[in-house]
């Protein structure tokens, strides 16, 4: 283990340091610090040593310039094994530095701040975000980081509490692992830092940081016990864990699968949903919570078992008690009334969550290869509604088919979902053939003891042949709704118009892979 005897402390956020200056200084550490940094330290009843005593230089081009200075620097990025470095640091007299404390200026807030304030001209908002630009801040702290193997970096009030815990536990010392893991924060630290002011300069850039992550989450294992995994996102912004045990990456697979479904209504109905393995398996929407979760159920009560349920209601009593009597791995909801949380968190297990936001408008990411693909979100159910078939729908089939395409859109490809009064009755997804996902709806159907007759098709692309109508027809699905786009398209429509059926064309594909 490693003494810290000397400290660098020059930061933007005072509040947490007090604890930190409090616990150097029992350790009789020499504290050097800048500016404001250095007035709260001597505020606080402890003495430092301004930067200025090293570098020989005041603080420069209106505070630009401060820390930048091979004093400075050399104290860093010394390395104590390395007998030339401590020679050159001995003959122009530089000192020793063991931590480094510093952070950055608040460049994203500034940036919100200042595209809120609508009395500024575009010159002065950018004068301003500019000198949030942090130059010497970064830099210490990527000095301090490569150099790990003697100094401890802290870029991140985040860390002052723990910092201060091994302080007091280790009588002052560090040991090599912590010293790593604190420059590991550190350096993603500057590295998102680095990133929003790419996104300032050119707002059309895409990088897998742009969004404001917390530090990586480690998870129980992958989709798998032998492998290993870690969350890197912010959870908290999405929603807030009410009860139960730690979320699993297959948890946060489906959750993501859930929530995507559920962003796709709004007000009106009360709708449910059940999620099995990313594929929704049960949906429907009623007038109420509770009509609605029965009739989730009852599309699909064997897949069901130990599934991911959402809402897009707050959860009441009488919902609370049908639901407690399936087994279920999650619950997400808007919110959860005092009485239904007296049901549901009986078991300890069982997680729920208060969903905060729904709509998900960022960009989707997927690695593939050495690489990683990005895309924009699949948003929106249709287009154009084309009435090319026999007839025109009616109301009830218009709702139904709406309600079904959506449901395709969140299946795997091929993916077809039969729907009737706002209830999913079968689905096929994740097929290599269209008509083999036509024919393993239907049989779920059947299995749940649901007549076809008066029911509506969604097909998440177009029918590249007229045999999936056809099929169809024959069971007594009664209209359909397609993207459209095959070359072949007239052959499907042909046979509607000979049957009288009605068909809609979105011209929007939802493949999901």
């Amino acid at each position: 283990m490693k003494q810290i005897r000397s400290a660098l402390i020059s930061v933007f956020y005072k509040e947490g340091l007090e604890p930190v200056i409090k616990k150097l200084s029992e350790f009789g550490v020499t504290i050097y610090s800048t500016g404001g940094t250095q007035q709260f330290i001597e505020k606080l009843g402890f003495s430092c040593v301004p930067v200025e005593t090293i570098t020989s230089y005041p603080s420069i081009l209106g505070g630009r310039v401060k820390t930048l200075h091979p004093s400075v620097f050399g104290g860093i990025l010394g390395r104590r094994y390395n007998e030339t470095d401590m020679q050159e640091m001995k003959e122009f007299h530089i000192p020793e530095i063991d931590l480094v404390i510093v952070d950055l200026y608040p460049f994203e807030e500034t940036l919100e701040s200042m595209n809120a304030d609508n009395s500024l001209s575009e010159e002065e908002r950018e004068a301003k975000i500019i000198e949030k630009i942090d130059i010497g801040g970064p830099s210490m702290i990527r000095a301090a980081a490569k150099n790990f193997s003697d100094i401890v970096v802290i870029a991140s009030k985040n860390d002052y509490k723990p910092f201060v815990e091994i302080l007091d536990t280790q009588a002052g010392k560090t040991t090599l692992p912590q010293r790593k893991l604190f420059a590991a924060k550190a350096f993603d630290v500057v590295t998102r830092y680095d990133v929003a002011i790419t996104q300032y300069y050119n707002p059309g850039a895409t990088h897998l940081f742009a969004e404001t992550f917390e530090p990586p989450v480690p998870l129980r294992y992958g989709e798998n016990p032998h492998q290993l995994a870690v969350f890197y996102g912010n959870l908290n912004m999405v929603f807030e864990q009410l009860h139960g045990k730690a979320i699993s990456y297959n948890n946060l697979v489906d959750i993501h699968a859930a929530v995507n479904l559920i962003s796709e209504f709004g007000g009106g109905d009360s709708v449910f949903a059940i999620i099995k393995h990313t594929n929704v398996c049960g949906i429907a929407a009623r007038d109420s919570l509770k009509q609605s979760w029965d009739a989730a159920l009852q599309g699909d009560p064997e897949s069901a078992f130990g599934g991911i349920l959402v809402t897009n209601r707050e959860v009441d009593e009488e919902t609370a008690k049908a639901i407690n009597e399936l087994f279920f791995e999650v619950l997400i909801a808007p919110s959860f009334s005092s009485e239904s949380l007296q049901v549901l968190q009986l078991k300890k297990n069982r997680i729920l969550l208060r969903l905060k936001e729904t709509a998900s408008k960022r960009k989707q990411f997927r690695s593939v290869l050495n690489g990683v693909l990005v895309q924009g979100s699949d948003a929106g159910n249709y287009s154009e509604w084309k009435e090319v078939g026999g007839r025109d729908t009616s109301e009830a089939e218009k709702r139904d088919l709406i309600f079904a395409n959506l449901i395709a859109k969140h299946l795997k490809s091929n993916a077809i979902s039969i729907v009737r009064n706002k209830q999913l009755l079968g689905k096929g997804c994740g097929q290599t053939s269209r008509v083999d996902a036509l024919r393993q709806a239907i049989a779920k159907a059947k299995q749940n003891g649901y007549e076809l007759k008066g029911s509506v098709m969604a097909s998440d692309a177009f029918f590249p042949f007229d045999d999936c109508v056809k099929i169809a027809d024959a069971e007594g699905i009664s209209a359909f709704i397609q993207p459209g786009g095959s070359v072949r398209d007239e052959d499907s429509i042909r046979y509607c118009r000979e049957k009288v059926l009605p068909m809609v064309i979105t011209g929007v594909r939802h493949f999901l892979h």
